[in-house]
Formats: C-alpha cells, structure tokens, sequence
C-alpha cells in the first residue's frame, strides 16, 4: 500500500487521527480497476457490487492497519460459479490487480490452470506437477478452472486428491502470497465443496456468475465488433438478436463465448461475400459492415430448435 495513506507520515491525514477516503481510494488506483471492469464487462451486476465490496474491505483493512487496528489477515481465496463465457477468467484479472495495488499480493498477475497442469497420471507425477503451478503462482492469484475435476471418486487410481492435499496446505500455510480462486458451473462446484470440506471451509467468498440477458448479449457483440473495427449494419443488428434468441435454446451456449463464435463465423462470409463481388471495388464501408445475410447464413436459422435438438457441428468452435 502506498505510503500517502499512512497517517504516521501525515499524509492523507486530516490532522486529527483521521484519514482521507478520497485520497486513500485514489492513491491505491483501485477505482481505476473498477472503471475498467466497468468497461470491459457488460451487466454482471451483483457481481461487480460484489468485488467493489472486497476491495472496500480490504481498503478500510488497510487504513485500520495504519492506525493500529488489526483484525487479522483476511481470507481472500475465492470461488466463481457460472456456466462458460460469464466473464470468470477476467474478473479474477483484474482481481488480481485489485489484490496488488492493495498490496494483498506481491505481483498482479494470474496464472490460470485446470486439471491437467495440476495433476500427473502414474505415481509419483502430481506432486512435483502441483508445486510447479504453485511456485510459479507464488506472489499472485492461481485460478484453476473447471475446479471439480480435480476429484473424482470413481477413479481409484486417480491422484487428484494428491493435488487437493497439497493444494490445501497451501492456501492455509501461504495463504499472505498467494489467493485461490475456483471455478465452475455451480451445481459441480458445490458438490465438489460437498465433498471436500477442507477446501469449502478455506473458501470465503462464494460469487455467482449469472447468464446474460439478450439485451446483454447484444451489448458484449457490439463491443466485440468495435474492437475489431467491424459494425453490424441495422437489418444484421435485428437478425443478430434473433440469432441470439435461437442459439440460447441450443445445446452448449456459451454467453459471450458464443457471441465470439458466431462473430467469427460471420466474418468469414463477409469476407467471402466481398471476395466473390471481383471485377468490382470495395468501400470502407463495405469492409467494416456485416450484413444480414452474414448471420443469417448460420444453420442455427434452418436447424430444429429447442434444448433437445442436437448440437450443431462447429457451433462452439474456438
């Protein structure tokens, strides 16, 4: 933490053992990681209220600790539940840099894992695999994702327990240098909580990650096209919405990962659209804007719709 906010200095101290708020938040440049969340995600709303909360209480942690008052290290390891493209992986970024700035952590960094950088498969293998991403996570937040495959019962010979073990120890011996967060869809996350209380009880902030609306869906596409200097024209913009209507009823949506997708996938028939116009130029224009027939070249218009209907092959492609 800064120095301007330590009332032995007197700075940021009003003279009378009290401290500047103000000048406490703007020193810390925390805000400046909450604007940007802001930014970066489109509504998640309880979940930013949420993390402004946690970095609340470990700013006022803090200006306590400058007077003296101490109520012990906080727990800061965490858990994000929600189905895939809720934005997990970049709030846990820029927790990490909220952590830093506070001086939580050592270095802002994220070292994001899942089951296989963690796990070996013989004898012998996990533990030197999971002091690895340890080490290397060392000073920062280790996000491991998907988290509950890290147990599996069923397996006699499976050695994720080993990386539990270990894990645990961790994130209660070195909890001051290094904050957990796991995550996953919610119902396998609580019963892998369920099943492994020593990591529920070193666990304090459970945050839920709710699927976007529509309306939000819309929303992410348009940032998404914007930083890649692309636009929807306004026919495409009503057939996106009704592309997004219809893929939210398929098997295996994603949220804005999905948008990605069928963003990408649209592209590569603006490109071929443009390509087969030969003998005739291209405006800007013509290159910036997807049009209707972009999107609604998707089979997701012609295939049977509702939750049963078999996925289409492509559809999650990366």
């Amino acid at each position: 933490m800064n120095a301007t906010i330590d009332h032995r200095q007197g700075v940021g101290d009003e003279g009378d053992g009290r401290l500047d708020l103000d000048a406490a938040l703007r020193d810390s440049h925390v805000g400046e990681v909450l604007d940007e969340l802001d930014r970066e995600l489109v509504g998640l709303a309880p979940v930013k209220s949420r993390i402004r909360d946690i970095a609340a209480l470990l700013l006022i942690d803090k200006l306590r600790g400058n007077l003296g008052l101490t109520a012990g290290a906080p727990s800061l390891h965490m858990s994000f539940t929600g189905n895939p493209g809720t934005g997990k992986t970049t709030v846990a970024l820029r927790m990490a840099q909220i952590l830093h700035r506070l001086g939580y952590v050592r270095k802002g960094q994220l070292t994001a894992v899942t089951r296989d950088d963690l796990v070996g498969q013989y004898i012998g293998h996990t533990a030197p695999k999971t002091r690895e991403v340890l080490k290397r996570a060392m000073g920062g937040v280790l996000f491991i994702d998907e988290a509950y495959y890290l147990y599996r019962p069923e397996n006699e010979r499976d050695y994720g327990q080993e990386a539990i073990e270990i894990l645990l120890q961790v994130m209660e011996n070195q909890r001051e240098d290094l904050v957990v967060i796991l995550a996953g869809y919610q119902d396998r996350m609580n019963t892998f909580f369920r099943s492994n209380p020593g990591l529920s009880s070193r666990v304090a902030h459970h945050i839920e990650f709710p699927d976007y609306t529509s309306d939000e869906l819309l929303a992410i596409a348009h940032l998404m096209l914007d930083g890649m200097q692309y636009r929807l024209s306004p026919e495409a913009d009503a057939t996106f919405r009704e592309y997004i209507e219809l893929r939210k009823e398929r098997p295996h949506f994603a949220n804005a990962r999905s948008v990605r997708n069928a963003l990408d996938r649209a592209r590569l028939r603006q490109a071929s659209r443009l390509l087969s116009r030969r003998g005739r130029s291209v405006s800007r224009d013509d290159l910036i804007t997807l049009e209707a027939a972009d999107i609604r070249a998707s089979r997701i218009f012609s295939a049977p719709q509702g939750p049963e209907s078999p996925a289409i092959p492509g559809e999650n492609a990366s």
